[in-house]
């Protein structure tokens, strides 16, 4: 397959073999929430954002399996390197309780590892003065964590801080912090402490003018929940503030620099540690490294995850535990081929300057989708490649969703009526043109006939 030249070629999906994995999947598998019924070949031809469905259908992903395959399909930024090394098993190891490495010294090693990755995360991370990761199996397990760790550094914490409409994952434990559908969270236990406070998703308000609930009297729900400002939390005992800095499956909601700044005022003012859950929206998705580096908020952790193939929380060495054993994880790090992975994703990323390209492609499409939508589509938003279109109607973006899929395009939904678009980091400007334009299309064919409620 040539990138270069691919185009989306797509009969009625799903096709007989899609079909028949689906049912075969689904015999023993306990129901979850697959977006639609394409199948990825994996023996087929992929490149970049184009992908081969078991049918032979050629599609284009705009959902990097969303995020979590930041370059697409068989990018030869990344595989002409993995390319290099003959591998041997295991490839999975107890990577937080043995030490491996691939040469005679860190300097001199064949295979990049966990060590090399956590090397490379510290330095895409010390303009916030951190200096020590925990590497573990997935985001959810990240940010479980970040809970840990700031509970641990202070001790003396009974509460954390989420906001509404968050997502943070799927353990018991985030699930506690996640705020945004009742399907994730209904009747699972919780744990205790968690005060909520509104997230303020008008991203061009003002104390004045919102309207969310942030914002109320003279200062914010934030600040008059603290007691020394007539609330009924004394900072002192909080043990962080969790937000993501654009919220992911809650709508790609983007926040005001009025509520990021606020938030940022009220944590330096009272010592309170942030916690950004950068799994979604971070490792250059937004244009910046971190989403958090467009926001005057100054992070003491950084959950991350998705991009890069494992699990990482970042902070610094005085937040951490000293105790040995208060942090551990079977295969936290010792997943060789992911370590690779997300150490090589990160190259890649500096190598080929990816994050002027998110920054330029991503203007290049909120520029056609603001142009060319119809009065159905109700917002656009976006930073660098994380972008968003909010319709009218939830019965309208499911719609579109198909109709987008029936023309070839892979998109999915977020919150109650968006969908997100999440092309490769090194998309080009011809694919962004193709994906906007089949997107585009897919509206119109639409918009006549989906029901307005």
């Amino acid at each position: 397959m040539d990138r270069d030249t691919a185009e989306p070629a797509a009969d009625a999906l799903p096709g007989p073999n899609a079909q028949r994995w689906v049912d075969f999947h689904q015999q023993h598998a306990a129901p979850s929430e697959y977006s639609h019924e394409f199948v990825w070949d994996v023996t087929r031809e992929a490149d970049g954002p184009f992908v081969t469905d078991v049918d032979g259908n050629v599609l284009l992903d705009f959902t990097c399996h969303i995020g979590a395959a930041p370059l697409g399909y068989n990018n030869e930024k990344v595989l002409s390197k993995i390319r290099e090394f003959d591998l041997v098993e295991p490839l999975k190891i107890a990577g937080q309780d043995m030490y491996y490495g691939s040469g005679p010294s860190p300097e001199e090693a064949d295979i990049p590892g966990s060590s090399h990755l956590m090397d490379r995360l510290i330095d895409v991370s010390d303009q916030y003065g951190m200096d020590t990761v925990f590497l573990s199996n997935s985001g959810a397990e990240a940010m479980e964590n970040a809970m840990k760790i700031t509970h641990d550094h202070r001790s003396a914490a009974k509460y954390g801080v989420a906001f509404s409409g968050s997502f943070h994952g799927r353990t018991l434990g985030t699930l506690s912090l996640t705020k945004s559908k009742d399907v994730y969270t209904r009747r699972y236990p919780e744990i205790s402490g968690i005060e909520t406070v509104p997230f303020c998703a008008d991203r061009g308000c003002d104390a004045e003018s919102c309207d969310c609930g942030f914002f109320a009297g003279e200062g914010s729900r934030l600040r008059s929940m603290l007691s020394p400002e007539g609330g009924h939390v004394d900072p002192a005992e909080i043990a962080f503030l969790t937000l993501e800095p654009i919220q992911g499956v809650g709508g790609y909601r983007f926040p005001s620099e009025a509520f990021m700044d606020e938030v940022a005022a009220v944590t330096d003012e009272y010592d309170i540690p942030v916690v950004v859950d950068e799994i979604q929206s971070g490792v250059g998705r937004t244009g910046e490294m971190w989403a958090v580096d467009h926001y005057a908020i100054e992070p003491d952790v950084i959950a991350a995850a998705k991009a890069l193939r494992v699990g990482a929380t970042i902070s610094r060495s005085e937040v951490f535990p000293t105790e040995k054993n208060r942090l551990g994880s079977t295969f936290g790090g010792g997943d060789i081929l992911g370590s690779m992975m997300g150490a090589f994703t990160l190259e890649a990323i500096q190598e080929h300057d990816l994050l002027a390209n998110a920054t330029h492609r991503g203007r290049q499409a909120m520029e056609i989708l603001t142009d060319e939508t119809p009065d159905t589509v109700v917002d656009v938003r976006g930073k660098g490649l994380m972008l968003a279109v909010e319709f009218d109607t939830a019965d309208r973006r499911a719609a579109v969703i198909e109709a987008a899929l029936d023309r070839g395009l892979l998109t999915l939904g977020c919150g109650k009526k968006t969908i997100r678009l999440l092309p490769p980091l090194d998309a080009t400007e011809r694919e962004i043109a193709l994906g906007t334009g089949i997107f585009l299309d897919a509206i119109d064919a639409v918009s006549p006939s989906a029901a307005a409620t």
